[in-house]
């Protein structure tokens, strides 16, 4: 399956939760030698089989708590799956939690040399991309400032430059066109759409329906941890709506 960017097969995700009624340190140690803690198993992803082809757009929607980030941090390798397996062919840029690696008392120039060599890319290939980074970033009068001094708008654009300038060939988004301001969130829109017309794969977790629509050709809706369903974007967002609706109005 050379085609095959992404491939999930029957892929779980379980947490352990200890819940423990004492809040005082007294309360806690006594509850070691009078009680059990009860233990909770949460299913954040049961039974997900995938097969994002190279060159796709794909919308992952549903609401909070549903396993979408879950499932983005497991292609990611942040975390591994309790069950089930996962190939990826390509290289990943994960623009999950950006700026999340930044140290906050190094400049936004050395953690651009930090985290560009942890997304993989050499010193000189970094000092290649630095002018085009720090343009896109719009941070030229900032870049030797210590990220401590960083709203958290300009670390969300620095982290976003950073990771979509290393050449990835599978980019992983939470969220992240919802970074700064509107004008930096059509930048952003733009470089995807670039990406796209490039022939990159794109897998884009979003609750704004629009967007969705506006990038992704195929949408998958994820509720509870399983995939409700898997087609063209328009069809199954208008289903991922329609159940919402009826959700709230059950809600009232």
């Amino acid at each position: 399956m050379k085609d095959t960017a992404i491939l999930l097969e029957h892929v779980s995700k379980s947490y352990r939760l200890s819940h423990q009624p004492y809040s005082s340190l007294k309360g806690i140690l006594l509850s070691m030698f009078r009680y059990r803690r009860r233990i909770e198993v949460h299913q954040a992803l049961n039974d997900v089989s995938l097969t994002i082809r190279h060159g796709e757009t794909v919308g992952l929607i549903g609401v909070n708590g549903s396993g979408k980030s879950t499932l983005l941090a497991i292609i990611a390798r942040v975390i591994r799956p309790s069950a089930g397996r996962v190939q990826v062919n390509g290289r990943v840029a994960p623009l999950l939690q950006l700026g999340v690696g930044f140290h906050p008392d190094l400049t936004g120039l050395e953690n651009v040399y930090f985290n560009g060599i942890i997304l993989g890319l050499t010193r000189q290939q970094i000092a290649e991309r630095l002018p085009s980074i720090v343009r896109f970033a719009e941070l030229e009068e900032f870049i030797d400032t210590p990220v401590r001094a960083y709203s958290s708008g300009m670390v969300l654009r620095l982290g976003f430059a950073v990771a979509v300038h290393t050449d990835p060939e599978i980019i992983l988004m939470d969220e992240v066109l919802a970074v700064g301001d509107e004008a930096f969130q059509h930048k952003c829109l733009r470089k995807i759409q670039e990406f796209q017309h490039e022939g990159r794969t794109i897998l884009l977790v979003s609750h704004d329906m629009n967007q969705v629509r506006q990038v992704a050709t195929r949408t998958v809706w994820l509720h509870q941890g399983r995939v409700m369903a898997d087609g063209a974007t328009d069809e199954v967002v208008r289903q991922y709506l329609a159940f919402t609706e009826e959700m709230e109005r059950r809600a009232i």
